[in-house]
């Protein structure tokens, strides 16, 4: 068997459109370096309308933006703005503390903004948390053609090939489109393994699939992944982190006191401000927000 478990996301109706959480979860707290995964829409919004994420902090993690559909303006603490679309990975690692935020351009909004794909984050290794933080836009990313299927390696080294973008650790992920009739091996060197077919319709090894399901796979299993009328599948994962992390809110660390500490600094305004976005910002929840996980 070369399924270790099925994640059923837990799905979030914003209005607009619906955001599904399949990490951390009681069944996944990680996978590789990966602590959390969300997949949003595909959704069309009412023209005018848009995705407003006031300024809010991150600290000890990446968070990786990648779109099948729409844009997303970015803005953060070190005077980064860039606008993200489809074909190019935004990296924003946190490392002892950022602020972004994140909204629809007003170009989208006047013509009625779609909004399609994936908001990850990485946990940062032992050693790496407390980095500076940094930002970075990749587009100049290797796809990988054959058989029916085509496929976008956005961290990390797949199928031969290695993208530019920076890991902090070893990290896999990939955009895999197939065809009907398509196919293609899932490569097996990663400690941990998932995919997230989130489009169309696929199979592993001719298991089918659910749509926004979470599929671990075995470790060191070889697998095909394939589809009789075409699908859209997110491949992820990368090395098993030795020590566990702790999740609350928008922060990740492997010290709980160091959650506590940015806690603290969020609520009396010690982070930097957002040049260009300073009126907003999101509150410290009062009690559990919706992303906790404790190992």
């Amino acid at each position: 068997m070369s399924i270790l478990k099925t994640v059923t996301p837990v799905s979030h109706d914003l209005g607009a459109f619906t955001v599904r959480r399949a990490v951390p979860s009681r069944e996944a707290r990680m996978v590789g370096p990966f602590v959390f995964v969300d997949q949003f829409g595909p959704a069309q919004l009412d023209l005018g309308s848009g995705m407003d994420v006031r300024p809010h902090p991150h600290i000890n993690l990446s968070t990786v933006t990648w779109l099948f559909d729409g844009a997303i303006d970015h803005r953060d603490s070190l005077g980064t703005f860039s606008t993200i679309r489809p074909g190019t990975v935004n990296l924003m690692t946190a490392g002892r503390g950022i602020v972004h935020s994140e909204r629809t351009p007003q170009e989208e909004r006047e013509r009625g903004p779609s909004l399609y794909g994936m908001q990850t984050w990485l946990a940062l290794p032992d050693g790496k948390e407390e980095i500076d933080p940094a930002f970075e836009a990749v587009s100049d990313l290797p796809w990988i053609d054959g058989d029916g299927a085509r496929a976008c390696v956005i961290m990390g080294e797949l199928w031969g090939a290695r993208a530019p973008t920076t890991c902090h650790a070893e990290t896999i992920y990939a955009e895999i489109l197939l065809t009907e009739g398509g196919s293609i091996p899932i490569d097996a060197e990663a400690d941990e393994r998932a995919v997230m077919l989130v489009g169309g319709e696929a199979a592993l090894d001719g298991q089918p699939i659910a749509l926004y399901d979470l599929v671990v796979l075995k470790p060191g299993a070889a697998m095909t992944l394939s589809s009789r009328t075409g699908a859209r599948v997110m491949l992820l994962g990368g090395e098993a982190f030795a020590t566990k992390r702790h999740v609350w809110w928008n922060f990740v660390s492997s010290d709980r006191e160091r959650i506590n500490q940015a806690k603290e600094d969020w609520r009396e305004r010690r982070f930097a401000a957002v040049p260009g976005d300073e009126e907003e910002w999101i509150p410290l929840p009062d009690g559990e927000p919706k992303t906790v996980s404790y190992p």
